[in-house]
């Protein structure tokens, strides 16, 4: 690596006309790049870009065909890569990450075995040894490195009593969230963070979200997830057409900025097709004519020399999804009545319940360990439980999780696969849902094994989506693809007409689909009947209010008095909870007048009674005093739901 050019550039790391191939096809071809000490970059690009591939370039891991990666001598490296899952240490997990202070934990052995031999030596030779290595242990911060190590480890989502657990015995997302401590406590000059959202739940991202804001060295991150981009960087990165393009700002304004440089490409675009169709037809015109040869001549030169724009791609495809159901399921999906689910002196959940009902967009959201996946099998009816679990009348069910991808045949082409999925489409049918994931053309022929982990995610993603189910569950299903894929799954999710719940710690798109959320809190399922930004919003008051809560009041009379209203409060809970229960009732009444439209229904197409006059007439009579029954019901639930509304603000 040379460094020549680095100072010109005020740069601690200059990437200078780089080429790259992978099997004959260029991913880089003279891209340049310049980092500074304080960026925070956001590296984005299509699945296949060559994101990972840059970040593998600049740790040396990899060769450039062409060009130059220079770095300054003060420049260190830390990355984060996926192929520290398979890391395994018989060391604790605290002493793993201890290992980011190298001369301070090789300092610390120095003086335990010094501290050992003064057991018996009591040689002045020794003291003094024993006094310059504390010295040195101390100017290294020696004394504090647990002390950090833990912070950082309970700050990304660890238990205080796991610190001290071998690494060994934690899966792969759990050791790579080791190997980030690791890499935080080092505190590289450049730190390179290939999708870390990934092993990450809610609160540990935004932990580290808070942590890479203050972060003093620079940062280069690879992530699907806008929310993170948009908290942590201040420059975006795009890799498109074998460039590296950049952007001044955060993942929102590279969304407005982009719009307006592809409005400029595509007009240049579009002018230089024109000129380049009236210069061809002046040549197809004039070859013949010895007299305009020179122009002619000169016009093909013209052509050869002009650089072409190339035409913009529509990353943002707007897709719409046919979902076929046989059958709507019942207006009650699932029922979970005092549910409990413990792992031997592990409590997941106790004597919990909770209801889906139809048209429900449920996002089930937390902390890693709370019981989401395990939840999630429950409602699936594949986990073992004490209590009672109901499903609904006509409920199909579809189950989207990571592991649907090993069930992918590997040697089954996409189309193939898709046809094997039952669905009853035709394979015309079929290839235009591969054209909403971004299979088109000949892609549809590839075989599975040859896909990338995203590429899979999209074609299992689709398999669920057309599956007829009229239930979806959905684990994660935003990890591995890209904004494209994302932002497909957000409009077919949109648009679907079924129920659904879905695991995910993905905040945008949480916030796209989902009309409630849920969350286990004290061994409860939690609900908050509302977006996630309005989730976002009462969480924060609901934070904010314990925290003053648990803050000792210091004589101060207006805090004094305004605890004091608890009567008013109590008076309120005890009219909300009659409420809920009217409430409860009319939804009852409800569904049982639901059911005798349905027999009325039914009656009225009975030849024997659609024949008979006097049994028709009476039959309508009783449909019609039904459905103006039902429409009574219905504003009486909305009245009765309004008061709730209001009882629970004014309870805030």
């Amino acid at each position: 690596m040379n460094s020549s050019s680095i100072h010109t550039f005020a740069a601690m790391l200059a990437i200078q006309n780089l080429s790259y191939y992978i099997g004959g096809r260029p991913l880089y071809e003279d891209a340049s790049l310049h980092i500074k000490p304080k960026d925070k970059i956001g590296l984005i690009g299509l699945n296949g870009a060559g994101k990972s591939t840059l970040l593998k370039l600049i740790n040396g891991d990899y060769s450039p065909e062409k060009g130059e990666i220079g770095k300054s001598n003060e420049c260190t490296i830390g990355f984060l890569n996926q192929d520290l899952l398979s890391y395994q240490s018989e060391d604790s997990i605290v002493s793993v990450a201890m290992q980011a202070f190298g001369e301070a934990v090789e300092t610390q052995r120095s003086l335990e075995k010094v501290l050992k031999k003064l057991e018996t030596d009591y040689s002045d030779e020794l003291v003094e040894k024993l006094t310059k290595l504390q010295e040195k242990f101390e100017r290294l911060e020696g004394y504090t490195m647990q002390a950090k190590a833990e912070e950082i480890l309970e700050g990304i989502g660890f238990n205080t009593e796991d610190l001290h657990r071998p690494l060994k015995e934690f899966s792969g997302g759990w050791r790579m969230r080791v190997m980030l401590a690791k890499l935080l406590l080092e505190k590289p000059s450049l730190l390179m963070l290939d999708e870390p959202t990934n092993h990450l739940d809610l609160p540990s991202i935004e932990w580290v979200e808070n942590y890479l804001r203050g972060y003093e060295g620079a940062v280069i991150v690879v992530s699907h997830d806008r929310q993170f981009l948009n908290n942590t960087i201040n420059k975006v990165v795009e890799v498109s057409n074998q460039q590296l393009t950049m952007y001044e700002g955060n993942y929102d304004f590279y969304l407005q900025e982009k719009e307006l440089r592809s409005e400029i490409q595509k007009n240049a675009f579009e002018n230089q097709q024109q000129k380049i169709k009236q210069t061809e037809r002046f040549i197809e015109k004039f070859r013949a004519k010895a007299t305009k040869a020179r122009q002619v001549q000169s016009r093909v030169k013209a052509l050869d020399r002009m650089e072409k724009i190339e035409d913009v791609i529509d990353t943002n495809a707007v897709v719409n999804f046919k979902f076929d159901f046989k059958q709507k399921s019942g207006r009650h999906v699932i029922q979970l009545e005092h549910v409990s689910k413990s792992y031997g002196k592990l409590n997941i959940l106790s004597d919990t319940t909770a209801h889906i009902e139809r048209g429900d967009k449920i996002a089930l959201i937390g902390a890693n360990g709370k019981g989401k996946s395990t939840l999630l099998r429950i409602i699936a009816g594949t986990e073992p439980i004490e209590g009672k679990r109901q499903e609904g009348h006509n409920v199909n069910l579809g189950f989207y999780a990571q592991h649907q991808l090993e069930d992918l045949n590997v040697n089954n082409e996409i189309l193939e696969e898709l046809k094997q999925a039952g669905s009853r489409k035709t394979e015309l049918e079929l290839r235009q849902v591969l054209g909403c994931f971004l299979f088109t053309g000949d892609d549809v022929f590839k075989k599975i094994k040859v896909l990338s982990g995203g590429e899979k995610s999209r074609v299992a993603l689709a398999k669920t989506l057309i599956s007829e189910a009229n239930f979806l569950l959905l684990d994660e299903p935003t990890n591995h693809l890209d904004f494209q894929s994302e932002n497909i799954l957000v409009q077919a999710l949109q648009q679907y007409q079924g129920t659904f719940i879905t695991v995910s710690h993905n905040r945008h798109f949480v916030s796209q689909v989902a009309n409630k959320i849920w969350y286990i809190e004290d061994h409860q399922i939690k609900e908050y009947p509302g977006s996630y930004e309005e989730y976002s919003f009462w969480k924060s008051k609901v934070d904010a209010e314990k925290k003053e809560a648990t803050t000792p009041v210091q004589n101060n009379p207006e805090k004094q008095a305004k605890s004091k209203p608890a009567k008013k409060t109590n008076k309120n809970d005890k009219l909300l909870i009659n409420h809920q229960r009217e409430l409860s009732k009319i939804e009852e009444q409800i569904e049982a007048v639901e059911k005798d439209i349905t027999l009325a229904e039914k009656e009225m197409a009975d030849p024997t009674v659609f024949g008979n006059p006097d049994k028709l007439q009476e039959a309508n009579t009783r449909y019609e005093k039904s459905k103006a029954q039902l429409q009574a019901l219905n504003d009486q639930w909305e009245l009765k739901a309004e008061e709730i509304d209001e009882l629970e603000n004014s309870s805030d």
